[in-house]
């Protein structure tokens, strides 16, 4: 049995044994299950092995099955927490796998210091957007480009501690990981790009790569999946973070995060095909405020992933994205609007050659939540992106498109 698949075991076993934990004191049961109507950009989304940036493509006006999620937790001891989720998704494949499972030990403190260790697999702290169950957001149905890609292959599976110190205006938070089984980080990134979708993968799932990729400049049959975690070569990866909390809800961070990964180490793909290693690093800048009923959020981030496919042959793609977000809390309304900017740069063999691309994006949704377990959400995405090597795959360099997604979220 592969460690994805007994994660996804523990983790469902987990869920399972909450509700026998009666020495716990204190369980938890959530999640969401949701349904929509999709009128969907005409790009073939890459979820499909397209090009296309959004999760929805080909044109369709359908109804869909959004996903569904459940995330169990449990204060097992007054110094010792538990955390499971697992999901269902059926865009790109069905099935159920994990999001993240973790224990928490945070020993009660009696001062100004708090210190805290936790094991297991869990969302590196890079989002201020994504803070819903299942690792959802409350402002829109489809997340930021940054916080995409974070879904799609950004998980750590190690150990975190965190240390803080509580004073009157706001509290200071440190923290540091060290991690393992995410050295194939980078790879969508290079190849496709950036793309806005909320269809985050867990621990046992495979993301499609585009096939024109894999026909043009690799040579080989699509469809061709990968593990975005797994562990490739003995390195360790880390990341640290700065941050600060107000007593107003206003929040500061600062992150560096680095998988430590060698970039000529690989793995076998089914079929003989290597799966290589990206050594991907970058900062992450995000911050949240309060002015009056509108919360702002904006978040920046600039990065590398570096891979060596031979010796002698380095390629690096530069990857840099950032957005602004403004939502407004009106009793049952939340209305929310969210610019996005995003760009990789790869330099070629040739000189003064590159590839790679730029795009912006508008998100604009409208929430009612007349109720706890009931949210409606209408979303217009809206997408503008040049990628130089498109023409190479038969398409326009230039494209656009807009994905309109009626949404019916139950909460449990």
């Amino acid at each position: 049995m592969s460690v994805s698949a007994r994660a996804r075991h523990v983790a469902l076993a987990c869920l399972a044994a909450l509700p026998l934990a009666g020495r716990a004191q204190d369980l938890g049961l959530h999640g969401y299950l949701d349904a929509r109507l999709v009128d969907a950009p005409e790009q073939t989304s890459w979820t499909r092995g397209g090009l296309g940036k959004t999760r929805y493509g080909d044109g369709d006006f359908a109804p869909r099955f959004g996903g569904a999620a459940l995330v169990g937790t449990a204060q097992l001891t007054p110094s010792l927490f538990a955390l499971a989720g697992v999901q269902f998704q059926a865009t790109d494949r069905a099935g159920i796998d994990v999001l993240e499972a973790w224990l928490r030990w945070r020993p009660v403190s009696t001062t100004r210091w708090r210190g805290s260790l936790q094991i297991g697999s869990f969302f590196p702290p890079v989002s201020l957007e994504n803070d819903a169950v299942g690792w959802t957001s409350p402002w829109t149905l489809t997340p930021s480009a940054i916080n995409s890609w974070i879904g799609e292959e950004l998980r750590s599976t190690g150990l975190e501690a965190r240390l803080e110190r509580r004073g009157e205006r706001g509290t200071w938070e440190l923290r540091g990981a060290l991690f393992q089984r995410n050295e194939p980080a980078g790879n969508l990134l290079a190849i496709r790009g950036w793309s806005l979708s909320d269809l985050t993968y867990g621990l046992g799932s495979r993301p499609r790569e585009p096939d024109a990729w894999v026909v043009v400049e690799e040579g080989g049959e699509p469809p061709r999946r990968y593990d975005p975690f797994r562990r490739i070569g003995r390195a360790w990866g880390s990341y640290q973070t700065l941050a600060w909390r107000g007593v107003d809800g206003a929040r500061i961070g600062l992150m560096h995060y680095d998988n430590h990964a060698d970039p000529g180490a690989f793995a076998p793909y089914a079929g003989g095909d290597r799966l290589y290693a990206w050594h991907t690093y970058f900062w992450s800048l995000a911050a949240t405020a309060q002015t009056g009923p509108v919360t702002w959020i904006a978040q920046a981030m600039d990065g590398d992933t570096v891979i060596e496919p031979r010796p002698g042959l380095t390629l690096t793609t530069r990857y840099r994205a950032a957005f602004l977000l403004a939502g407004w809390s009106r009793g049952v309304w939340r209305p929310t609007l969210r610019l996005d900017h995003f760009s990789t740069s790869a330099p070629l063999q040739i000189p003064g050659a590159v590839a790679g691309e730029h795009g912006n994006a508008v998100t604009a949704a409208l929430n009612w939540r007349p109720h706890d377990w009931l949210r409606l959400t209408l979303e217009v995405l809206r997408i503008d992106s040049t990628r130089k090597d498109n023409p190479e795959y038969g398409l326009p360099a230039r494209r656009d498109g807009t994905q309109v997604q009626l949404s019916a979220r139950l909460y449990y």
